[in-house]
């Protein structure tokens, strides 16, 4: 098949994998922007779910859809040891120019922006070189006592209210998409906790949408006792057996190629019906084709590429980012799980590998942090990557 004309390639088609099977989730945000837009009260959402599921795809589709209601939308991707309060800034600098193009009032916006601007100069720290300060491209001057007294869960209480505001002037909204939201800093969850509290208490439209690990409640919940409350959770998981068929051949089809039964069997049998290892098997198995259609044996030729590709890219990335002592602590989760994406409990592995529990803290602490293993319940702990145990058996060190 013609290597140009790839459809799995990154990029190609349409709609990605990672979106098949996700009508359910578009259509319950639409009738979140639509709610909102009506002045209802309505959560705002949390997208849980493993690496390699679509979280973050699904995450910039909402984004599109807020955006073709006219509503202001800003995106931003939180990381771990780096405060929220900049990235937010431009995230919602972007959401304030969306709405600026309907306003009738110049001077309202830039009342907006220089609030804004005081939010986002409290980043700089108060002993830092001029040099050395962030300056973040707005041009009118900071507002003085609105978003700048330096506590994060105060100034995003006042910066959302005013952006919400805003939109209220031109009959819309605001949508604020996180994502990795497990990344972000303790105290920076009880202030988006916070905000998006008082927010709904006033039916402001602005709705929050985050996506991350699914350990993402327990996060939450251990900031704010009330944050269950606040949120609609939604798990993403692997595609079921008609939607993963249908993220394989929707994009051949479009090429006016086809794929034989057994080949559609075998692929989703590599890629376990997760978005990203139907990309991956996908893409390899249409190189590897030399006629149309795709059958068995081309994806018998191909499982060898695409499994070298994501051994480098997707599992050899985040196991490099280990230290020996994580590494080992990695290697005994996938011995007592046989390598299945199941959880391993934690005293096992202290006993697997003949030590004591408390002195294995450290090891799974940081695991963590790195969003390589997560805990969705007490004493036990899973990969965060799907497969990434049987990648471990099977890597030779």
């Amino acid at each position: 098949m013609d290597p140009v004309r790839n459809p799995f390639a990154p990029g190609a088609g349409q709609r990605p994998p990672e979106l098949a099977g996700r009508e359910r989730e578009l259509d319950a945000f639409d009738v979140v922007l639509e709610r909102v837009a009506r002045g209802r009260p309505e959560r705002s959402l949390m997208l849980t779910g493993l690496r390699g599921v679509g979280k973050t795809v699904l995450l910039g589709e909402l984004r599109s859809m807020a955006i073709r209601r006219h509503w202001g939308a800003g995106k931003v991707e939180a990381r771990p040891d780096a405060e929220l309060r900049r990235p937010l800034s431009a995230a919602l600098h972007r959401a304030v120019r969306d709405l600026a193009v309907r306003h009738r009032a110049p001077d309202r916006v830039d009342e907006v922006l220089a609030v804004l601007k005081a939010f986002a100069l409290k980043s700089n720290k108060p002993d830092a070189k001029l040099r050395d300060r962030w300056q973040p491209g707005i041009d009118v001057p900071p507002a003085q006592g609105r978003a700048d007294s330096g506590d994060i869960e105060i100034d995003l209480v006042e910066l959302l209210s005013e952006v919400a505001e805003l939109a209220t002037d031109v009959g819309s909204g605001v949508a604020l998409l996180i994502d990795e939201i497990q990344d972000l800093s303790p105290a920076d969850v009880s202030a988006l906790c916070a905000a998006c509290h008082e927010l709904s208490q006033s039916g402001a439209p602005l709705v929050v949408v985050g996506a991350g690990l699914p350990h993402v409640p327990a996060v939450l919940s251990a900031s704010k006792s009330y944050s269950e409350r606040l949120f609609r959770y939604t798990r993403i998981d692997r595609l079921s057996r008609e939607d993963a068929d249908r993220a394989v051949l929707a994009p051949i089809e479009r090429e006016d190629a086809h794929i034989a039964p057994g080949a559609l069997d075998a692929l989703h049998t590599a890629s376990g019906g997760y978005p990203y290892f139907i990309q991956a098997y996908g893409k390899a198995a249409w190189d590897a084709a030399p006629t149309n259609p795709i059958d068995e044996e081309d994806v018998r030729v191909a499982a060898p590429e695409a499994e070298a590709e994501l051994a480098v890219g997707f599992f050899g990335s985040r196991y490099e980012r280990a230290t020996p002592a994580e590494r080992e602590y990695l290697r005994a989760m996938a011995e007592l799980t046989q390598g299945k994406d199941e959880s391993a409990v934690t005293s096992d592995i202290a006993v697997y590998l003949g030590r004591k529990p408390s002195s294995l803290s450290p090891a799974r602490d940081s695991l963590m942090k790195k969003g390589l293993v997560y805990s969705a319940e007490r004493g036990q702990i899973a990969f965060t990557v799907p497969h990434f145990g049987n990648y471990l058996l099977t890597r030779a060190d």
